[in-house]
């Protein structure tokens, strides 16, 4: 989706960037309540009372009262930017400097043309070794983004970031003094042994599944053959109102009895690989 260089001091590596992700989400069809039938949006051009075709749009900028700049792909393609058509790197910083909570944004693969391999793969060895990352900046979807690349998986991975005027201030949250919380030491000390319990050695995500999409598709599945009823879970009963200490506690009893059927189904597992 994206075709240039990639500047790493005086060498240029050229490279073409990949959308690393899609969205599996359910889209819905806006309908008439009336006829069932698509609701169809059209582009109207209120001067002339006619509707417009995609291709006959122009962009314009607003410089004033019903006046515009008109600005065509071409200006957008020329601007004189040096990131119009590199990903211009900036500086490099550890890997563990970048905060992914509120900075991180799209993910993009970035793959080298055959001319750029050599130090494609220098790049992404120096900065495995280092342990570090590549702040730059790059023109991309009529806009310069700040981003990040780093090595993965024998790769280079780059993530657009938010700009820091982009990140919300937090001035205005509510809760946030611990001043007069009080917590006392067991209350902590069995927080922590929840956590622990709950601990794994790394994110693995192929441990999760949407089931928000699986029970949709089950509803629509139903419906599309007739049924109106698809089966719920029955709730468990009213939530009973703990002690803190007390629901801690049977958190963890839960957590320690979840990982013992998890270790036992596993080692179950391998008795029937190696059988």
């Amino acid at each position: 989706m994206w075709k240039g260089a990639l500047g790493f001091g005086m060498v240029s590596i050229p490279v073409k960037l990949y959308v690393a992700t899609e969205s599996r989400s359910i889209s819905f069809r806006q309908l008439c309540a009336e006829h069932l039938s698509p609701i169809r949006y059209k582009r109207w051009c209120q001067e002339g009372d006619h509707e417009v075709q995609y291709g006959e749009i122009r962009k314009g900028f607003e410089v004033g009262k019903d006046r515009y700049v008109i600005i065509e792909d071409s200006d957008l393609e020329d601007l004189p930017l040096p990131t119009a058509h590199a990903i211009e790197i900036s500086e490099f910083i550890p890997a563990t400097g970048l905060e992914p909570g509120l900075y991180l944004k799209s993910a993009y693969y970035v793959e080298p043309d055959d001319t750029g391999r050599k130090p494609y793969h220098l790049l992404r060895r120096a900065l495995e070794e280092t342990n570090m990352l590549a702040v730059a900046k790059i023109a991309l979807r009529d806009r310069e983004h700040l981003c990040a690349v780093r090595p993965i998986d024998g790769m280079l991975l780059m993530n657009t970031l938010h700009w820091p005027d982009e990140i919300r201030s937090t001035g205005e949250l509510k809760g946030l003094e611990e001043d007069n919380v009080k917590i006392s030491g067991r209350e902590l000390q069995m927080a922590k042994s929840l956590v622990e319990s709950l601990a794994e050695d790394q994110f693995e995500p192929e441990r999760f599944q949407d089931h928000y999409r699986e029970a949709l598709l089950r509803v629509v599945e139903a419906k599309s053959e007739g049924e109106e009823l698809v089966e719920v879970p029955e709730p468990e009963g009213e939530a009973k109102v703990m002690d803190l200490m007390d629901a801690l506690k049977a958190s963890v009893a839960a957590a320690k009895q979840r990982r013992a059927t998890i270790e036992t189904g596993g080692e179950r597992q391998a008795r029937r690989k190696a059988g």
